[in-house]
């Protein structure tokens, strides 16, 4: 049956996620970098948690977001994006001097990726704690956090404080290490994440992030040691092998991959994320979650752009009933 649902229901208010608002611009061509002029398809509406978010507000789920965006076309793109999909964007900034951040991707030959960021000098680091921000935050039932966002120290300091809140008036968090590799985290960063794990309610991890979020080796070793310091639910995203949930009374529930031809992977997991946690915030069980949350990262990566292929719950529901399932 399982353990009782860790996350505030929806009627208690927003998920808020913290961080990142970017636009992202792809190279058509396969290889190694931007070392040579290639051909670009963009500007796409982007940032993990941007993306998280818009997938939660698309499922239904009330949903919020706190960030910044420069006075530029490419801060529109997002929040007409944002706005369209139910997103309340109360807590953006408008920096009138920086411009909105940018992501440039690259796909090598074996899938991964290189990208090249402009974060830190945009004005996707320059936001804070501002009466906006306070007022929503004080309405929101769940914080999202997206280990990407805790290399900026604004985000950071707004993820602490809203953390705090929610947690105090029982909401709850989650908490998706989605650590990369061109952003640095310094010592006081990885303090702020060993902290974040030990409040987070729902830990939504892929590969490594596991075991790095629980510090020690091997997947059950760390899934029972999670469970030690406080997680009450761990959701492993597998990619083409679909999803597995923990529960803290011992339930494993596993869920299949969808069959789908990759265009673009960026922003499968936050979509999975945005869907996952949605579902179980409306109410449902953890099945049901895993079921729309490997059809919305499978739908997300037929198209070109990270949050392209976000799903209506109508939309995936169609989706699940014309798409074949992998074991």
């Amino acid at each position: 049956m399982g353990s009782e649902n860790p996350l505030a229901p929806n009627a208690l208010g927003p998920t808020v996620c913290v961080g990142e608002i970017l636009v992202e611009i792809v190279a058509t061509t396969i290889g190694d970098g931007f070392r040579q002029a290639q051909p670009l398809v963009g500007p796409f509406p982007s940032g993990s948690p941007a993306i998280f978010i818009d997938q939660c507000g698309r499922m239904g789920g009330a949903a919020a977001i706190i960030g910044a965006v420069g006075n530029d076309d490419f801060g529109r793109v997002n929040i007409d994006r944002l706005e369209r999909d139910g997103v309340d964007v109360s807590g953006v900034a408008h920096d009138p001097d920086y411009p909105t951040g940018s992501a440039f991707v690259r796909y090598r030959k074996d899938g991964s990726r290189d990208f090249v960021y402009n974060i830190a000098t945009s004005a996707a680091s320059r936001f804070g704690w501002t009466p906006n921000v306070a007022s929503l935050v004080d309405r929101c039932g769940h914080l999202h956090v997206m280990g990407s966002a805790l290399s900026m120290p604004s985000a950071s300091m707004v993820i602490e404080q809203a953390a705090r809140i929610i947690k105090a008036r029982g909401g709850s968090l989650s908490l998706d290490p989605n650590l990369r590799k061109e952003l640095r985290y310094d010592a006081d960063t990885e303090a702020r994440f060993s902290d974040l794990v030990r409040m987070s309610d729902v830990l939504l991890p892929s590969g490594a992030e596991l075991e790095r979020a629980a510090g020690v080796d091997g997947e059950d070793a760390a899934v029972g040691r999670l469970f030690e310091i406080g997680v009450r639910e761990i959701v492993i995203k597998r990619g083409s092998e679909g999803a597995s949930c923990f529960q803290s009374d011992g339930t494993r529930t596993h869920a299949g991959a969808f069959d789908v031809a990759e265009i673009d992977p960026t922003g499968a997991g936050d979509c999975f994320g945005g869907a996952y946690v949605a579902c179980r915030r409306l109410g449902m069980p953890v099945n049901q979650a895993l079921l729309y949350g490997c059809a919305a990262g499978a739908r997300n990566v037929t198209v070109h752009g990270p949050m392209e292929g976000a799903g209506t719950l109508d939309e995936l529901d169609e989706f699940i009933k014309t798409t074949r399932r992998l074991k």
